[in-house]
């Protein structure tokens, strides 16, 4: 029976990655709590930190993503702001420029700092055709060779990745089993530490990185259970791996002598949600893990159309309350609730 779970996870994941393959800088929440313009957010990694760097082929460039803000597909995997805005909007500042629009923006647009983050991306490669983590990394340093951004800028900047969890998918594809997963885990973080280690060695002043959300409360896992229910061994090995991120975050301070890097617990945050829910009763607990947007049939998935373009999806009525957005991605109700979790640790940034 596990097996057979792993094996309809395993075709799960590759439908997932179908969210990106095939399905004016958009306006920032800035309502901060400093406000300090000179600070620059440079952020690396995946869709839950992305505003717009893939091609309008995306799913994130389709109706109905961007449904609640701004009103339109902006780029988003989300019906909103997703993580990028609201660490944004703490620091006082407008979403920074998505790096593909570099060469689309006045100078004065890219003031206050850089997104590279793209969708469906890991620390290694996955199985979509886009910049991993370390070439995220090129693209920045490329930029401070070419003097776009100065010491100066990097003495005043914040650091955002993002890890939500497309390693895990890829190894899961790639293997069908849990069996080596915790080498694996060591395997991510040592070569995530690196990664951190490079960004800060340009000057940069902090880096905070996302610990992993709880993995198995995603609809594509909890829809096994007509959203009753997370996975337990998804979330085991979320948990491992956070434990591992912290070991390394703290080795590494050490080794600074400095408080540089700091984790960002998406999955204690996920969790004081999900749990206050599931005291509220079963039919609360359910409308927390069900998805607002979902494919009329497991053929297709949010911002599908068939071949005349008629719509394959469909949308809840309110997704200003829903937590997840499609079966993977959190609705911007989902990453406001998450903010407000973490804000009060926020301060650890300056």
């Amino acid at each position: 029976m596990e097996k057979q779970v792993h094996f309809i996870l395993f075709l799960l994941a590759l439908f997932c990655f179908s969210y990106i393959m095939f399905s004016v800088v958009a306006e920032g929440l800035v309502s901060g709590h400093h406000d300090n313009g000179s600070v620059k957010l440079f952020v690396f990694g995946d869709s839950y930190a992305d505003t717009g760097n893939w091609e309008k082929f995306a799913a994130s460039w389709k109706e109905p993503y961007g449904f609640t803000f701004p009103g339109k597909p902006a780029g988003r995997f989300s019906d909103g702001r997703v993580l990028t805005d609201y660490i944004a909007s703490f620091l006082g500042i407008t979403s920074p420029v998505p790096y593909t629009w570099r060469k689309t923006v006045e100078k004065s647009g890219l003031q206050f700092g850089m997104n590279f983050a793209f969708g469906g991306t890991g620390v290694f490669d996955t199985f979509i055709n886009a910049p991993n983590m370390a070439t995220q990394i090129d693209f920045f340093q490329q930029l401070l060779e070419e003097k776009v951004y100065t010491k100066q800028d990097l003495n005043s900047s914040i650091v955002l990745v993002s890890l939500a969890g497309n390693d895990y998918t890829a190894y899961i594809q790639r293997n069908g089993n849990f069996q080596d997963l915790p080498a694996f885990t060591t395997s991510l973080i040592n070569q995530l530490s690196a990664n951190l280690k490079r960004i800060h060695g340009f000057g940069v002043r902090k880096i905070a990185v996302t610990a992993l959300q709880p993995l198995g409360c995603l609809p594509i896992l909890t829809a096994f259970s007509s959203y009753q229910n997370c996975s337990e061994s998804w979330n085991t090995a979320s948990k491992f791996h956070n434990q591992k991120l912290q070991q390394a975050i703290q080795r590494m301070n050490n080794e600074s002598g400095k408080h540089m890097y700091e984790t960002l617990d998406l999955y204690t945050a996920f969790m004081s949600k999900l749990n206050t829910a599931r005291l509220a009763g079963n039919l609360k607990l359910r409308s927390f893990l069900m998805p607002c947007c979902v494919g009329v049939t497991s053929n297709y998935s949010c911002g599908n159309v068939d071949k005349n373009g008629a719509k394959t999806y469909v949308v809840c009525e309110k997704p200003e309350l829903s937590v997840f957005w499609d079966m993977v991605h959190p609705a911007q109700n989902g990453w406001h609730q998450v903010y407000s979790s973490l804000k009060s640790s926020l301060h650890r940034l300056y």
